[in-house]
């Protein structure tokens, strides 16, 4: 599904969140890649499940196709910085709920982007059909989960010793949900 345009000014940057378009599929490879590398908040390390720009093409088409599924883009001076997916499932039973994941360039962390990715999904999903909002957030993350509790979410469950982290040492993952005031 697509979704307009919106411009956001914070602390004198000026970005743009945005449905993804086929043209951003080189442009989200390397943010994914280079986001994957600069911290472990995320699911892979740096290289791990790459997806190749034929692989972002096809997400970004099936996205834009699919009604369950958004794929949002954040850009500054023409440059992706960072993205969000919710991806929802076709089966009835599972219709009314989709999987929310963000990442955003480490160079654009404290101006609001994932905040603001986060607050076009959540639009997004209680203007359609979608009840329910799920995600997966590292224990030791706690700004996400801070921002997460301000926007409805609450925890829902923990997967123990659920990630291996460079230092040795096994963390929990928190399952948040949000559901549809």
């Amino acid at each position: 599904m697509k979704v307009n345009e919106i411009e956001f000014n914070v602390r004198n940057l000026q970005y743009f969140i945005r449905s993804a378009n086929e043209k951003d599929a080189k442009s989200l490879s390397e943010v994914r890649l280079q986001a994957d590398g600069e911290t472990e908040n995320l699911d892979r390390e740096k290289g791990e499940a790459y997806i190749d720009e034929s692989g972002f093409k096809q997400i970004i088409k099936d996205d834009t196709e699919s009604l369950n599924n958004l794929f949002l883009v954040a850009e500054v001076d023409q440059k992706i910085v960072g993205f969000s997916r919710c991806e929802g499932s076709n089966l009835k039973r599972s219709s009314h709920k989709v999987e929310f994941g963000v990442c955003v360039l480490m160079e654009y962390w404290g101006f609001g982007i994932g905040k603001n990715l986060l607050q076009q999904a959540i639009h997004w999903a209680d203007t359609h059909e979608i009840k329910k909002i799920t995600l997966n957030v590292l224990e030791t993350n706690e700004k996400a989960i801070e921002l997460y509790k301000k926007c409805g979410f609450e925890v829902e469950g923990i997967l123990r010793k659920d990630k291996f982290l460079s230092d040795g040492n096994y963390y929990n993952t928190i399952i948040m949900g949000r559901v549809k005031p």
